[in-house]
């Protein structure tokens, strides 16, 4: 994982739009590009870049710097048929990210994913369930990252997104 190629700023590209939410323990973004392939994602402390190509060879490329560090051996990103999930691993647990990023003039590829949404900072026990539901996700993502993706379905993009996303596409 240290010796990952750099990304390079294509010449011409457009960014993916990007939905996210904020958790106690994690941040979620979802990059909405359709049938995305030659994927390469950096996730660094502070920012992070996804460079691919969508399923008319639009070069996409997305950089983003973070509002608050992030723990990169826990952070991980999965490819599916509509999305590129990005699951952050918050350095700081049970402190809110009010934006995604650190710049707080927030370009148009942003937006907050409102379906996934939820004011948990006044909720107490929410936390162990989401944690352990994280656990599960973060194994999943290991154990599947040296597989090609099933293109096939959605269906589990988020574990509690009951087919949210539907409505983007």
């Amino acid at each position: 994982r240290m010796n990952k190629p750099k990304i390079v700023r294509p010449e011409e590209s457009q960014p993916a739009h990007a939905l996210w939410f904020d958790r106690k323990k994690y941040v979620t973004i979802n990059f909405m590009v359709h049938r995305p392939k030659e994927v390469q994602v950096d996730i660094q402390p502070d920012k992070m870049i996804l460079c691919c190509k969508n399923d008319t060879d639009d070069v996409i490329y997305n950089e983003l710097h973070f509002y608050d560090k992030v723990q990169i051996h826990d952070s991980r990103e999965r490819v599916y048929d509509r999305t590129i999930n990005v699951l952050l691993r918050k350095v700081k647990p049970d402190y809110s990210w009010p934006y995604l990023q650190k710049d707080l003039a927030k370009p148009s590829w942003i937006s907050v994913d409102f379906d996934n949404w939820r004011d948990w900072e006044h909720e107490e026990d929410e936390g162990k369930e989401e944690y352990d539901r994280y656990m599960d996700m973060i194994k999943e993502m290991s154990a599947s990252k040296g597989q090609a993706p099933d293109m096939g379905d959605l269906s589990d993009v988020s574990a509690d997104s009951s087919g949210s996303l539907g409505g983007y596409f």
